[in-house]
């Protein structure tokens, strides 16, 4: 059986595949790089700015596991949480019912 990356485990994959393009050396580079970096930078800025904070209750049970799962993938547990309520309401986390 194959073991993922922990470090990968939570990309989706078109993020998946954007690693792989980068490891087999398929990324080209850009015609003026100061200006699309700046471009870039300032879509970085804009998406950034839109996160919220919020308050949720939740069984400390599941802190604590979100939390040794977090440890586990060397990541934070806040992240995590993140990143399953974004891939949920992307659509890539789908429910099993």
């Amino acid at each position: 059986m194959k073991t993922q990356d922990p470090k990968t485990a939570y990309l989706d994959p078109e993020e998946k595949d954007l690693i792989t393009t980068y490891k087999n050396g398929e990324l080209k580079t850009v015609d003026n790089f100061k200006t699309s970096k700046l471009e870039h930078e300032k879509v970085a800025q804009n998406t950034l700015r839109q996160k919220k904070a919020i308050s949720l209750r939740i069984q400390q049970r599941d802190i604590n596991q979100i939390k040794k799962l977090a440890d586990k993938d060397g990541i934070g547990y806040q992240t995590l949480m993140a990143s399953i309520i974004h891939r949920y309401a992307t659509g890539t986390l789908k429910r099993n019912d």
